[in-house]
């Protein structure tokens, strides 16, 4: 991978005396490509920041081969918000949004009523999961925590933040019980750490992940394990995009490069590139010669 690893990555830490562990995350330069495609409002990039960063939360929490996908839906002024991240720690994201009905104080609430929050692992190997709860929390960092205590029986907690081209973001989760056979022992543990966690202000979020540590739970023994890098990468192709129109079928996509005056325009959501077919290339793709001749491709 490509980006350093002091910029775009996670870590996991885990306290030694204690049925608890950590994960944190830190994007800049995957956040910012993510940015640079598109003029989002800053509320728009603010809760963006905070899904990449849950997103990069999750994929570091578990060991896969695959995608992990999180969209959050609503019929107000942010419809959609939509996170991938792969198996190979490569993420991207996209928001649509309605440009004049965005004010920049708005809440989660205002921004995106009603909404809900879908969560979809689809390994290479194995069944796909969804899983579903309502955006009912006052930010994202609640409602991921509520989706965690409706779907696991492990307690988890989540902050997020993003602020000036940063995206960062904190998940702490009960362990099964190891350490800590009391159930009281356990509960007050788990209290405490997330107590801790709590005090943490939003201009600490540039911090790194050893000052935080030691800031936050330096009475305590925890180990802080090996970052493990991400980057921003868009899976579009010209070869993905020609298979939309083979699946319109012929008559529909002559029909369509037709109506569209000779040329037709796939656009990708996440990364603004563009793939141009006339209708050359069409017959060309259903003669099975495939995308290797292209008409234009833009950003």
């Amino acid at each position: 991978m490509s980006d350093l690893p002091d910029t775009d990555f996670t870590q996991r830490f885990i306290f030694d005396e204690r049925d608890v562990r950590g994960e944190w995350v830190s994007l800049d330069d995957s956040y910012a490509a993510v940015l640079a495609r598109h003029e989002y409002p800053q509320p728009v990039k603010a809760l963006l920041g905070e899904l990449m960063a849950a997103t990069a939360l999750l994929v570091g929490a578990m060991k896969f081969d695959g995608l992990l996908i999180l969209q959050a839906r609503s019929a107000g002024p942010i419809p959609l918000l939509m996170v991938e991240c792969s198996g190979d720690r490569e993420i991207r994201g996209m928001a649509r949004y309605e440009a004049d009905q965005i004010p920049a104080d708005a809440t989660l609430s205002q921004l995106m009523p009603d909404g809900h929050l879908t969560l979809t692992i689809d390994p290479v190997k194995g069944q796909r999961y969804q899983g579903t709860v309502d955006l009912d929390g006052a930010n994202l960092s609640e409602c991921f925590t509520n989706y965690f205590v409706q779907s696991q029986q492990l307690n988890t907690r989540f902050w997020l933040n993003a602020e000036g081209g940063k995206a960062r973001g904190l998940l702490l989760q009960q362990l099964p019980r190891d350490r800590q056979p009391d159930d009281e022992e356990r509960e007050d543990s788990w209290q405490h750490v997330v107590a801790l966690a709590k005090t943490l202000k939003p201009e600490e979020w540039a911090e790194n992940n050893e000052t935080l540590l030691h800031r936050l739970y330096h009475e305590d023994a925890v180990r802080l394990f090996d970052i493990q890098p991400l980057r921003f990468n868009c899976s579009c192709s010209r070869e993905r995009s020609g298979n939309a129109l083979v699946s319109l079928g012929e008559h529909d996509a002559k029909a369509l490069v037709e109506e569209c005056g000779g040329t037709v325009e796939i656009d990708c959501q996440f990364c603004n590139e563009r793939y141009f077919f006339d209708a050359s290339d069409v017959a060309q793709l259903f003669a099975g010669g495939g995308t290797d001749v292209a008409s234009e491709t833009r950003h």
